[in-house]
C-alpha cells in the first residue's frame, strides 16, 4: 500500500475531548473517527489493528475448542423477560421497537439467545460438553462514554458460551477459559493478571477479570508483585488434560490478585509482603464467569442423564473486549512520539521511506524494495509522498510501525539503506540486501 493512495488522516496537535494517550494517538495515527458520542468509525489503519487482534483472539479460542458462530445484534425483549433480565439490567440496554410494535433490544450481551439456540437443540448427555462463541458488536448505553474505545457504547466483543452435564465438568470448561485467555493476551504483547472479581448483572458466583495495569484504568486494583514477572507467553497446556489445565489455573490463583469490588484489605496485608504490594489501578480486557443453571432453568434447557432423568446444563459466559484491547495495547505500548505496536497486531510490519521521490534511482530502489517485500508476504507501508522527510518520521513514528525502511540518495552511493527498530530506536545502516533479508525473516 502507498501512503500517496492510503487514507490515513493523521493529526499534528492533540484533540481537546481526548483525555487518555490511548484515545489521543488514535485520533492522531487515523485510526478513528468518532460518529456520536461513544460510537467510532473505524479508519483503515485502525481496522487492520483491530482485524489482527480478532484473528489472534479467534485462533486461541479454536485452539481450545471453540466453535465459531455467529449471533444478530438484535434480540427480541422476550427472551430477556424470560430469564428476568429485561427490566433488571437497567438504562444501559438500548431498548428500541421494530414496526409491528415488537420490542426489541441492541443486545449488550448474549447468554438469553445463546441458550434459546441450545435449548432448542440439545438433547442428551452425549451432546456435551460443547463451547461456543462469537465476535461481533455490542451496544451499552454508557451515561458518559469517555476515554474513546476504552469506554465505548458500541463495542467488538468475544463473548463465548460454555454447556456442561454438572459443576465438575463446568469447571473444567471455566479452567480451560482461564488458560486460554492467559495465552490471548501474552500473544498480544500484554500481562493481563487474572483477578478476583464481582460477577455484575450477568451473575454467577466463580468469576475472574483479566486486567492490565494501567494508571488510567477504571478499577483499583491490589495485586502480588510476582504477577509481573509471571511468564504467559511460552505456556503450553494440553486441553484436553484436566489435571494439567487445573495446574496453570492453580499456579496464577494462588497469589492475591482481586479488584475492588472482592478486595480484602486485611486479607491483602497478610498474604502479601509489604514490598510485594501492588495497588494500582488497571484496565479490564477480559471476563470469565460460572453462573450455573442461572439461565438453563427458565430457559428449560435440559438434557438426558446417562440415568435416564433430565438435568439442566451448567453454563458459563467469557468475553474479551476485542476493540477495547487496541487502546489497551496503545496504553501499554507507546512513547512521547506515537504508538508502539507488538509486530502481531501492527497494521503493517514495515514502513518503507523514499527520502526523495523526484529523484529516479531513489524511486527504482524502493519501487523493488516495495515489491520484494510483498513477494516475501510483509506487510508493508511505502511513503511515497512528495513531503519533507522530517514529516514521513514524524508518521510513521506516530503510526508506530516496527520497522522503517529508509531511502535515500546519499544512502544509495554508499550502497547502503537505513533501518530502525520502533521500539528501540536502534538504527542501522546495511545494504538493501541485508534489510530485506532480516525483515524477510
Amino acid at each position: 500500500m502507498r501512503l500517496s493512495r492510503y487514507f490515513l488522516p493523521t493529526m499534528k496537535d492533540t484533540p481537546a475531548e481526548a483525555q487518555i494517550v490511548s484515545h489521543r494517538l488514535m485520533l492522531r495515527a487515523g485510526m478513528v473517527r468518532q460518529a456520536s458520542a461513544g460510537i467510532y468509525s473505524w479508519l483503515p489503519m485502525g481496522f487492520r489493528v483491530l482485524q489482527k487482534i480478532e484473528q489472534i483472539v479467534r485462533e486461541e479460542q479454536d485452539r481450545m475448542g471453540g466453535q465459531e458462530m455467529l449471533m444478530p445484534t438484535i434480540q427480541s425483549a422476550d427472551l430477556w423477560r424470560q430469564s428476568g433480565r429485561y427490566d433488571a439490567y437497567g438504562p444501559e440496554m438500548l431498548r428500541i421497537t421494530d414496526r409491528h410494535e415488537r420490542e426489541m433490544l441492541y443486545g449488550p450481551t448474549n447468554e438469553e439467545l445463546i441458550t434459546n439456540i441450545f435449548q432448542a437443540e440439545a438433547r442428551s448427555y452425549r451432546d456435551l460438553p460443547k463451547q461456543l462463541y462469537h465476535i461481533q458488536w455490542k451496544f451499552r448505553d454508557e451515561v458518559r462514554p469517555r476515554f474513546g474505545v476504552m469506554r465505548g457504547r458500541e463495542f467488538l466483543m468475544k463473548d463465548a458460551y460454555s454447556f456442561d452435564l454438572n459443576y465438575d465438568g463446568a469447571k473444567e470448561s471455566y479452567n480451560k477459559y482461564f488458560v486460554c485467555y492467559l495465552r490471548t493476551f501474552a500473544r498480544l504483547g500484554l500481562k493481563a493478571i487474572p483477578m478476583e472479581a464481582d460477577t455484575g448483572p450477568i451473575g454467577g458466583n466463580l468469576s475472574h477479570e483479566f486486567i492490565i495495569l494501567a494508571d488510567t484504568g477504571e478499577s483499583a486494583v491490589w495485586c502480588h508483585k510476582d504477577f509481573e514477572d509471571a511468564d504467559a507467553a511460552n505456556l503450553t497446556v494440553n486441553y484436553d488434560d484436566p489435571k494439567a489445565v487445573q495446574s496453570v489455573v492453580d499456579h496464577f490463583t494462588s497469589l492475591y490478585a482481586r479488584t475492588d469490588e472482592k478486595h480484602d484489605q486485611a486479607m491483602f496485608e497478610s498474604q502479601v509482603p509489604a514490598d510485594k504490594r501492588i495497588e494500582r489501578r488497571g484496565i479490564e480486557v477480559g471476563h470469565i464467569f460460572y453462573f450455573g443453571t442461572k439461565y438453563s432453568d427458565p430457559f428449560g434447557a435440559v438434557v438426558a442423564a446417562a440415568d435416564g432423568g433430565e438435568v439442566p446444563v451448567h453454563m458459563g459466559s467469557y468475553g474479551i473486549g476485542v476493540s477495547r484491547l487496541v487502546g489497551a495495547i496503545i496504553e501499554a505500548s507507546h512513547d512521547d512520539a506515537g504508538i508502539i505496536w507488538p509486530e502481531c497486531v501492527a497494521p503493517y510490519k514495515v514502513g518503507l521511506v523514499n527520502l526523495r521521490v523526484n529523484d529516479d534511482t531513489c524511486v527504482v530502489a524502493c519501487d523493488q524494495a516495495y515489491a520484494k517485500l510483498q513477494d516475501a508476504g510483509v506487510e508493508v507501508l511505502y511513503d511515497d509522498r512528495d513531503v519533507r522527510p522530517g514529516a514521513k518520521f514524524a508518521d510513521l513514528d506516530l503510526i508506530g510501525l516496527p520497522w522503517q525502511l529508509v531511502i535515500g540518495p546519499r544512502g544509495l552511493e554508499k550502497g547502503v539503506v537505513e533501518l530502525k527498530s520502533r521500539a528501540t530506536g536502534e538504527k542501522q545502516e546495511m545494504s538493501l540486501e541485508s534489510a530485506l533479508a532480516k525483515l524477510s525473516a
